[in-house]
C-alpha cells in the first residue's frame, strides 16, 4: 500500500490559485484524476477553470460550471479532459450514466464534489481540498493537496517544484503553457517584469521496463534519464560559441531547470508549414562548423562532477530499429517470422559497421525544426538556437544532417534536401581536403534509413503505449524519406527486404 502524500499552502487570491493549477498541469497526463473538494464557495470551480484555461492556453475561455450538465468535455490536443460536478449526484450508480464509471481511458478527469462518488472514486488520484481563510483576506483560500496511490509521487513532485520556484524567485511569476515533446518532459514560460524564462520539468526515470538485455529502452539507446546531459551539453555548446540556452537555476537531482527563453521564431512558415530555406542553410552551416571541430567526450557538469557523452554504438542503433519489428509491423498486421527477422538484424548489423568505423562527433539526435529557434538579432550560425540536445551521443556526423534534411515533422522537398547536402559537403571539403563526399553520402543514406526505420516504430509506440495518436500523421512522410534513402546502392539488400515485408503506413 502506498502511503498518501500531503502538503498544504495558503492561496492569497485567485491568481495564486491559477499558479498552483498551472504547476499541477505540468505533472498530469492521460488517465489522471484530480478531485476538488470543499464547501460551497470555497473556490473549486475557480480552480477547475484555471486548470482548463491553462491547458487550452486561453485566459478568456468560457468554462461553465457543470452543475446542471454534470459533465463537460474538452479536447485539449495532447489529451481530452472531462470536468464533472457531482453536487446533484445522489447515488454513485449515477456515475455510469454520465460516463464516469468506468472512468474514460486516456482522459484527464477533473471532479468537483468527489465525496458524492462514494467508493467509486479512483484509488489513484490527486485531491485538492479548498477552504476559506478570512484572516488572510476575503479572497484567500487554503489548499491541502493529497496524492493517493500512484498519484502520491506526483504530489510530492508538485511540492518540490514549488519549493524550487520559490527558491529561484519565480513562485509569483505568471505561467504560460508550452507544447510538450514526445518525452515525459514538460515546459512552461515564467513571466516577470524583468523578462521571460522557461521552466523545464524533467522527472528522472527510465523509459520503459528493463527488457533490453536487462536495461530500459532509454538506457539501451542512451537517452537521457535525468537533466545532467542537458546541463553538460548546453555548457559545452555555449563554450564553443553555439547558441544553447543559458541555465539560470537548476535542481539537478530533482530534474527542474529554469533556462533562457529563445522565443518562438521558427524554421518553418505557412500552412501547411514549409521550410524557410535561409534558416535551413544556417542550420546546415552550423552542423558543418560543429563537425569540423575537435570535441571532447567528457564535459564539466558541476565543479565536482563531469559527464561523459555515451557512444552511439551498434547495439544501441539495433535496439532503435527493433522498434519497427516490435511496434510498427504489428500495427500494420505484418509478421515476417523469425527467419526473416533474423535476416533483417543481420543486414543491419553489417551496414552499421560502416558508421561505427567513421569519425565520431557530437550527435544532438533530434536536430530538426521543432528544436531550432531563429535568433535574428545574432550573427551567422549563432542565429540558430538549439534547444534539444539532452540525448546527445558520440556518433557519425551524417546522423544530425539526416535529421535536419529529412525533418520528421514537415515535408522537405528532395531538391532542397540535395541542395543542402551539397552545401554541407562543400563546407566540409573547404575545411578538410581529406573529407570524402562519396563516403559521406553513403553514411548519410545508412543513418537516414536507420533513423526513419526507428521513427516508424517510435510513432507507433507513442500511439499504442503512450496514448499519443497525433504522431501517426507523420508516418507517411517518414515512409517517403525512407524510400529516398533506400535508393542508395549500398542499401539494395535492405530495400528488397523492406519491399517484401514492410507495408506502407495507413493513409
Amino acid at each position: 500500500m502506498i502511503i498518501p502524500t500531503t502538503f498544504s499552502l495558503a492561496l492569497s487570491n485567485e491568481t495564486a490559485t491559477a499558479h498552483l493549477m498551472a504547476d499541477l498541469a505540468l505533472l498530469i497526463g492521460p488517465g489522471d484524476v484530480v478531485t476538488l473538494s470543499g464547501d460551497l464557495g470555497a473556490g473549486k470551480t475557480a480552480a477547475a477553470r484555471a486548470l482548463i484555461r491553462y491547458l487550452t492556453d486561453d485566459d478568456a475561455l468560457e468554462v461553465p460550471s457543470p452543475t446542471f450538465t454534470l459533465a463537460q468535455s474538452y479536447d485539449l490536443g495532447p489529451f481530452p479532459l472531462v470536468h464533472a460536478d457531482l453536487y446533484r449526484v445522489n447515488d454513485p450508480a449515477e456515475l455510469e450514466e454520465i460516463g464516469l464509471s468506468p472512468l474514460p481511458e486516456g482522459t484527464v478527469v477533473l471532479i468537483e464534489w468527489p465525496e458524492r462518488a462514494g467508493g467509486a472514486l479512483a484509488e489513484d488520484r490527486i485531491d485538492i481540498a479548498l477552504s476559506h481563510r478570512p484572516a488572510l483576506g476575503s479572497t484567500a483560500r487554503a489548499a491541502e493537496i493529497t496524492g493517493y496511490g500512484k498519484a502520491a509521487a506526483q504530489v510530492a513532485r508538485l511540492q518540490t517544484m514549488r519549493q524550487f520556484l520559490d527558491g529561484a524567485g519565480y513562485l509569483e511569476a505568471s505561467r504560460r503553457r508550452m507544447p510538450g515533446d514526445a518525452s515525459i518532459r514538460s515546459y512552461a514560460r515564467l513571466i516577470r517584469d524583468d523578462g521571460v524564462v522557461i521552466l523545464m520539468n524533467s522527472p528522472p526515470r527510465p523509459d520503459g521496463p528493463a527488457v533490453y538485455h536487462g536495461k530500459s529502452y532509454s538506457a539501451a539507446v542512451h537517452l537521457a534519464e535525468d537533466v545532467k546531459p542537458f546541463v553538460a551539453v548546453a555548457g559545452g555548446l555555449r563554450e564553443r560559441g553555439f547558441s544553447a540556452p543559458a541555465i539560470r537555476h537548476a535542481d539537478i537531482d530533482a530534474g527542474f531547470l529554469i533556462t533562457e527563453d529563445f522565443g518562438t521564431a521558427g524554421f518553418v512558415e505557412g500552412d501547411p508549414p514549409a521550410p524557410i530555406a535561409e534558416r535551413y542553410e544556417a542550420a546546415t552551416d552550423l552542423l558543418a562548423a560543429l563537425h569540423r571541430e575537435p570535441l571532447p567526450e567528457t564535459l564539466p557538469l558541476t565543479p565536482q562532477l563531469t559527464y561523459t557523452i555515451p557512444v552511439f554504438d551498434t547495439e544501441a542503433l539495433l535496439v532503435e530499429i527493433g522498434l519497427m519489428l516490435e511496434w510498427y509491423l504489428p500495427d500494420r498486421a505484418a509478421d515476417p517470422g523469425d527467419d526473416l527477422r533474423a535476416a533483417f538484424v543481420t543486414m543491419w548489423r553489417d551496414l552499421l559497421a560502416k558508421p561505427a568505423a567513421a569519425p565520431r562527433t557530437w550527435v544532438m539526435r533530434d536536430f530538426h525544426s521543432p528544436n531550432l529557434i531563429w535568433l535574428g538579432d545574432r550573427q551567422d550560425i549563432a542565429r540558430v538556437g538549439i534547444i534539444d540536445f539532452q540525448d546527445a551521443v558520440l556518433g557519425p556526423a551524417s546522423y544530425d544532417l539526416a535529421s535536419l534534411l529529412q525533418d520528421a515533422r514537415i515535408d522537405i522537398p528532395e531538391t532542397l534536401e540535395l541542395a543542402l547536402l551539397t552545401r554541407y559537403i562543400k563546407a566540409r571539403r573547404a575545411a578538410d581536403d581529406s573529407f570524402d563526399p562519396a563516403q559521406f553520402a553513403e553514411l548519410y543514406a545508412i543513418m537516414s534509413a536507420q533513423r526513419n526505420t526507428r521513427l516508424l516504430g517510435t510513432f507507433a509506440r507513442l500511439n499504442r503505449r503512450d496514448g499519443k495518436p497525433q504522431y501517426l500523421r507523420h508516418q507517411p512522410r517518414i515512409w517517403t524519406y525512407l524510400t529516398r534513402s533506400l535508393a542508395h546502392p549500398v542499401l539494395a539488400p535492405l530495400r528488397e527486404w523492406y519491399s517484401a515485408n514492410v507495408p506502407p503506413p495507413a493513409p
